[in-house]
């Protein structure tokens, strides 16, 4: 549920449209989340690449908040997803330095190159936390607090804690620490659902970490119901 493309400038030029359905599809995943810094830019691309093939590509954003506390969002649509776009860039300053924080590559399902995004898309926006899960939730999407295990851009350091009015959907723990151990470390979590993701910026990272959904079909509503545990839906990493 979160996989960055060559359009994050810390992504990879080998994470192309194509390349990672080839690789995910090894890796026999039935679902994945296209989530690059602030830009949904490429994530049609990755579905038409995945055209035809037995994966589901789920659209989505890793958004920076002011606090500069990370959030993956996910969407039915690419349409939602491109709305999402529309109000982070009103609220994204700066321009990218690609030698500094590398290039930042729109690609389309044929991985040639079609441009290059000129956004600083690894800055944080101007935009709040909540007012951030507000605005997903307003676009029916899901919101789920990024890699709350790490030691940077996790809600955890950032804020020390998560606020108790904010209604996040989940949070995601990364490859790096054990469920269990994580629950132990930062007890705040217990009172949301998790997943587990890789992260990838890099085609061998694609599947480090994997979350199993009993759905009866891959859309968001459905994942929906497994956060929550309803209708015998579940997540188990």
């Amino acid at each position: 549920m979160h996989i960055h493309t060559c359009l994050s400038p810390c992504g990879d030029w080998e994470m192309s449209p194509k390349k990672i359905i080839r690789k995910s599809l090894e890796k026999k995943l039935d679902i994945i989340g296209i989530c690059d810094h602030n830009t949904a830019e490429n994530v049609e691309a990755v579905i038409k690449a995945g055209d035809g093939k037995d994966i589901r590509v789920v659209p989505g954003m890793e958004i920076c908040s002011k606090e500069e506390v990370h959030v993956l969002s996910v969407f039915e649509t690419t349409k939602q997803a491109l709305l999402m776009q529309e109000y982070i860039y009103g609220n994204l300053p700066g321009k990218n330095s690609p030698e500094m924080f590398g290039h930042q590559i729109i690609a389309d399902e044929k991985d040639e190159a079609v441009g290059e995004n000129q956004r600083l898309l690894i800055g944080a926006t101007t935009l709040r936390l909540k007012e951030i899960v507000d605005k997903i939730h307003s676009l029916n999407g899901l919101c789920i607090a990024s890699h709350v295990d790490r030691p940077v851009f996790g809600i955890i350091n950032q804020l020390g804690f998560i606020p108790p009015d904010l209604p996040l959907d989940g949070v995601e723990i990364s490859w790096r620490m054990e469920p269990s151990h994580a629950m132990k470390q930062m007890p705040d979590i217990k009172r949301f659902p998790f997943i587990v993701s890789s992260d990838a910026h890099f085609p061998d990272d694609i599947g480090k970490a994997i979350t199993k959904f009993f759905i009866v079909e891959p859309t968001i509503d459905e994942i929906r119901l497994a956060l929550t545990g309803k209708y015998d839906r579940r997540v188990e990493v």
